[in-house]
């Protein structure tokens, strides 16, 4: 709820947005009947229509704040950190430890708020005359 406040949401659209979310439990339907009601911990609501916008929202706000003091990439005479596209995301450095700086940033104040990099998909690509390694750990892990 502090991104919500913190991008200007109204507390009325937070309140409803959190009686939606917080608190929830579940039953599955069997053929022999249902199971006992069980509490939802952290997650978005399958098949809502406010879920992705949310995602969206909690991602803008995150990448922003863990980016903000980076910005030497410039593509059109603009600042350019990061590109995103549903639930990617792209990091934009012009070298590795700023890279690395980078994604350190953007893990911890994920961490702060429950979110976490999926480190089996992160890929590292680097565009460079003269091909040589790369070794950026993410979550101590290359």
């Amino acid at each position: 709820m502090q991104i919500l406040k913190g991008t200007g949401i109204d507390w009325r659209e937070r309140r409803l947005i959190s009686n939606l979310y917080v608190a929830q439990s579940v039953k599955v339907r069997l053929d022999r009947g249902e199971t006992r009601s069980v509490k939802i911990g952290r997650s978005v609501r399958q098949g809502c229509y406010l879920s992705p916008i949310l995602s969206i929202v909690y991602s803008e706000y995150l990448t922003k704040v863990a980016l903000e003091r980076f910005g030497d990439f410039k593509i059109g005479g603009q600042i350019i950190h990061a590109v995103k596209h549903a639930d990617e995301l792209v990091l934009l450095a012009k070298e590795e430890k700023m890279l690395q700086d980078m994604i350190d940033k953007l893990t911890e104040i994920g961490s702060c708020y429950g979110m976490e990099m999926n480190v089996e998909k992160a890929k590292v690509m680097r565009i460079a005359r003269q091909p040589f390694p790369v070794k950026i750990m993410i979550e101590q892990q290359l």
